[in-house]
């Protein structure tokens, strides 16, 4: 029998490649989503087709409201901001930061894997094509994982928990290429911070052109609809 694995599933690129690869690896994983408020609630519908589509038996959707504190523009009356190419992103954490949103989603894992007696969680965090969020670094992924093996009756008891992050270090086309190796329908997926009421996606916030130029270096075209008016 696989071994349980809990994989956070947002809907997205690289969650919905990540997912792939628990199976791949030989894990059974019960997918997790969330629904706290985000403005681009249409996610959860590309997580559930995605999570449907690799043959996931059980997928999870938590609701908490983090409007109640705001503090993003993905929670809160901000404006998601815009660009019109990846080259004017800046090294400075957007607004589109969730505050500890990683923490929130990973301790409501680790609750999840201990209900499943599962020691392995998967997430969907990198540390090179992305927007400079501190909850996608390397080195927190570490004292989460040493913080887990504290705080569970796994940890106690020596069954060691592991937070994978097989796309740690890979660019967005390397994600892009693996998933298409192992038949990810990206046509399913849904990056957009801010889509129209439609669903397409806005084509110019910090999560489409990273994914848009990811999509471009693997050679490939990106399935999704984006706005007629995002050129």
């Amino acid at each position: 029998m696989n071994k349980p694995a809990v994989v956070l599933l947002s809907g997205g690129l690289d969650s919905s490649t990540v997912l792939a690869i628990a199976s791949s690896q030989g894990f059974m994983p019960h997918a997790l989503s969330f629904r706290y408020g985000q403005r681009h609630a249409v996610e959860l519908e590309a997580a559930r087709k995605v999570a449907a589509s690799q043959g996931v038996r059980n997928h999870v959707v938590v609701d908490i409201d983090l409007r109640v504190f705001g503090g993003s523009a993905l929670t809160a009356d901000l404006d998601v901001p815009k660009h019109d190419s990846v080259e004017e992103l800046t090294d400075q954490i957007p607004i589109t930061y969730v505050p500890a949103r990683n923490t929130i989603f990973l301790s409501f894992a680790l609750a999840y894997a201990e209900t499943l007696g599962a020691v392995d969680i998967f997430i969907g965090v990198n540390a090179l094509d992305y927007s400079g969020y501190p909850d996608c670094r390397p080195e927190y992924i570490a004292a989460f994982q040493a913080m887990a093996n504290l705080a569970t009756v796994a940890g106690v008891n020596g069954a060691n928990v592991t937070i994978h992050t097989p796309l740690i270090s890979l660019t967005k086309a390397q994600t892009i290429s693996e998933g298409m190796v192992l038949g990810v329908d990206y046509g399913l997926t849904s990056s957009c911070y801010d889509p129209n009421e439609d669903g397409t996606a806005c084509g110019h916030c910090d999560s489409c052109l990273l994914r848009r130029r990811g999509f471009e270096e693997a050679g490939l075209c990106d399935p999704v609809p984006y706005s007629p008016n995002d050129q």
